[in-house]
């Protein structure tokens, strides 16, 4: 019986890595592969669309005042429009949450994008704005969404691998091994994480870019929401959106990718 359980784990391994390992899509945006599972855009789409009322209601709904999302919309318009965001096949819109206490932004697969209206007041001017919904829309083309599912399903067969191979009926402690190979797959996902959050800080320096805004922007807003994390609660954002001590650093290495010249004048800050 050892012997069966260990040969159905491994398959069940092998299997797994396959499907995640086995194909990949060219992501013309980014301009990398990626692995995806086989996840279609307007399946991304269809996702976001379909989450966007339950994860609004957990914020408090959408913010009732047609002059914030007004001024919202405007940006998220424009970034769209104007930058690669717009040549992408997803559906962009952007949302105010009635939010007044969190700080924090995000979005879902697909093009829906939220911002809460504790993190938009404290915001000074319209590039920092631009900064935050192209930093969200960045996750968006870069598909760290359908990368994340892709990478949930590679994990769930691992660990239901690691469990056939280890669990051992006459020994009950055994079950702990679950507990294990989930706490290695969190792990993975933070990793990803703080790699997924520093592409989407490049790509929105790219995408505020283009649509004129100044990019030095996202410098000032991580030194707001820097302030914001010197009381007792740090903003939900950097829950949700790890912070690298060398963040700022890493716009600054992107914004000098971007005008290796320095940044021309103009621009809306």
């Amino acid at each position: 019986m050892p012997r069966s359980r260990l040969l159905i784990a491994l398959v069940v391994a092998v299997i797994s890595i396959l499907g995640y390992y086995g194909s990949s899509v060219f992501n013309p945006v980014t301009q990398e592969k990626q692995h995806v599972a086989g996840i279609t855009p307007e399946q991304e789409v269809a996702l976001g669309l379909q989450a966007a009322p339950e994860m609004a209601q957990q914020f408090g709904g959408l913010d009732p005042s047609p002059e914030m999302q007004a001024a919202v919309d405007s940006i998220c318009k424009r970034v769209v429009s104007q930058s690669a965001a717009g040549k992408t096949p997803y559906r962009f819109e952007c949302h105010v949450l009635d939010d007044p206490e969190t700080i924090n932004a995000f979005a879902l697969p697909g093009g829906q994008v939220f911002i809460t209206e504790g993190l938009l007041r404290r915001l000074k001017t319209d590039g920092q704005l631009a900064g935050v919904l192209g930093h969200e829309m960045g996750h968006v083309v870069a598909r760290h969404g359908a990368e994340h599912i892709a990478k949930q399903q590679l994990t769930e067969g691992l660990t239901g691998a690691a469990v056939l191979a280890t669990y051992d009926p006459n020994n009950p402690s055994s079950r702990n091994s679950a507990a294990v190979a989930a706490m290695v797959g969190q792990l993975v996902s933070m990793r990803f994480g703080r790699q997924d959050e520093l592409e989407a800080d490049r790509l929105g320096v790219r995408l505020g870019s283009e649509a004129g805004y100044d990019p030095r922007s996202m410098i000032e807003l991580m030194k707001i929401l820097e302030e914001s994390s010197q009381g007792n609660r740090p903003p939900e954002f950097f829950s949700t959106h790890p912070n690298p001590e060398n963040r700022i650093q890493k716009i600054q290495q992107a914004i000098q990718e971007q005008y290796p010249n320095g940044v021309p004048e103009g621009l809306e800050k």
